[in-house]
């Protein structure tokens, strides 16, 4: 019972969190992803594509706060819904710098 009170207060938490991405970023969408142990990640993409995650201890939980939240849900993190996340040069030269090995040269 502990537990259960537990992660309906963390998937509250979540939930505020997930509204406040939203409002920020006139509506949001996400996708939830297994981390492992970690958990699961809820990965958000605003109507501005702006973009953002939050972990969750169990996918039960991230399931309870997206619904808390009203977030819709998408299945796959697929092309369609990719291209709804804005990207720009901090991105990119991460990604790169990941990519070959090192920090990118500005």
């Amino acid at each position: 019972m502990a537990e259960t009170k537990k992660e309906e207060r963390k998937a509250a938490r979540l939930a505020k969190e997930i509204q406040a991405f939203s409002k920020a970023h006139g509506g949001s969408e996400g996708h939830l992803a297994h981390i492992g142990q970690a958990g699961t990640r809820i990965v958000l993409v605003g109507t501005d594509g702006g973009w953002g995650d939050l972990v969750a201890p169990t996918y039960a939980v991230a399931q309870q706060a997206a619904e808390k939240a009203g977030l819709t849900l998408h299945e796959e993190f697929d092309g369609e819904f990719a291209a709804k996340v804005a990207t720009g040069p901090y991105e990119w030269t991460r990604m790169a710098g990941i990519q070959i090995g090192g920090a990118s040269q500005s």
